[in-house]
């Protein structure tokens, strides 16, 4: 279990963006809307939260918070009452209306102290929502009640927004003036993982802090203290997940889900290969009975797949992280993804995945993946 204290020395590498951070408090120059922008394993929600907690810490130590005062303990159970989230959410069985992310907000503290890592597909499975979750004008409304108090105990209130990239425009609109003129003392820390989808306006509003990947050594670090693995293992581990910590974790841990994506994609190839069009369209009748993010994340294995048998087929066996039930798979099928048909195949299912993100209809787009497929698989 990881032990959630937000304190700096807790996030794996990112040694030069925490001095950064830590500086500017020291200089007292602290950005009053800033955009931390990196991939989900790069660990820029942890830093965001860790750079809040050290700005409230009642004792700062020269390079960290120290980790037990009364502010400290409350950011560790992330209830400090200046410490505010907003969340992408949608509706679910329990929430059937008007979602936001206080009707979320156990859920949320939970999952970043049980781990704080997590994809934007894991929070809404975590959650139960299968539609895309966003942050609407009702989110918008209750962050100005909750921005427009004073600070309760610290010296600064904060305002931590997870994938802004999910606000609307009409929550965007509500947000800008307190965004860029917000309240004496207040704080609003961005999180992304893709600056291009958030609405320009609120993007002009914030000073960008790019979060890199993490560093081989820090990540080798991590890995050898969590798993059980060799220095190979671990090199090629740390390889294959380009400074990406939960990427990291999800090559070795292949979630049950993905073994049933495995299931899926050996089917897709096998019906194409054989040109059994029947089986197919059933099999494309099948995947859009799935959640719509369970889908992407299908065709996201499926990219990762088609990669790795690509591999397998240049001999390059060495650098391909795999399951035992997946290289039994790759000896038998990495022979027909060539450099003939590899940009096709990828980019059929790159457009399928497009499509899926855009709202199109699934069966369509599975059945259209799937004949598309019986002509590239055969490919020489």
């Amino acid at each position: 279990m990881y032990i959630c204290c937000m304190l700096f020395k807790e996030i794996t590498g990112q040694y030069e963006l925490k001095q950064q951070l830590i500086q500017t408090v020291k200089d007292k120059r602290i950005s009053h809307a800033q955009l931390f922008v990196g991939t989900e394993g790069s660990g820029n929600l942890a830093l965001a939260i860790a750079y809040a907690q050290y700005i409230s810490c009642q004792n700062k130590q020269d390079d960290d918070s120290c980790g037990c005062c009364k502010s400290c303990i409350k950011f560790q159970k992330l209830v400090h009452p200046d410490l505010h989230f907003a969340f992408p959410v949608n509706t679910t069985s329990k929430v059937k209306k008007d979602a936001t992310s206080d009707h979320f907000i156990t859920e949320w503290r939970k999952l970043i102290i049980d781990f704080p890592y997590f994809s934007e597909f894991m929070w809404y499975e975590y959650i139960g929502i299968e539609k895309q979750g966003h942050i609407d004008k009702s989110d918008a409304e209750i962050i100005q009640q909750k921005m427009n108090f004073k600070p309760f105990e610290a010296d600064y209130k904060f305002m931590i927004m997870w994938l802004p990239e999910r606000m609307n425009t009409t929550a965007a609109n509500k947000l800008l003036k307190l965004i860029e003129e917000p309240p004496e003392n207040t704080l609003f820390l961005l999180v992304s993982k893709n600056i291009d989808q958030i609405i320009k306006t609120i993007l002009s509003r914030t000073q960008l802090i790019r979060v890199p990947p993490v560093d081989e050594e820090s990540m080798q670090k991590m890995l050898a203290a969590k798993y059980d693995l060799s220095p190979n293992e671990t090199q090629v581990l740390t390889r294959l997940s380009a400074g990406d910590v939960l990427k990291a974790i999800k090559i070795y841990s292949r979630h049950e889900t993905e073994q049933d994506f495995l299931d899926n994609f050996k089917s897709m190839m096998r019906f194409a290969y054989e040109y059994k069009f029947v089986e197919l369209l059933d099999w494309a009748e099948e995947m859009a009975q799935l959640g719509r993010e369970q889908q992407k994340s299908f065709l996201y294995f499926s990219q990762q797949m088609i990669r790795d048998n690509f591999i397998m087929n240049l001999k390059m066996q060495n650098i391909v992280y795999a399951t035992e039930k997946e290289k039994d798979f790759f000896l038998k099928f990495s022979q027909f993804i060539t450099p003939q048909n590899i940009e096709s195949i990828y980019s059929a299912v790159n457009l399928a995945l497009s499509h899926i993100e855009h709202n199109g209809n699934q069966k369509i787009i599975f059945s259209d993946l799937a004949i598309k497929l019986t002509q590239l698989i055969r490919k020489a």
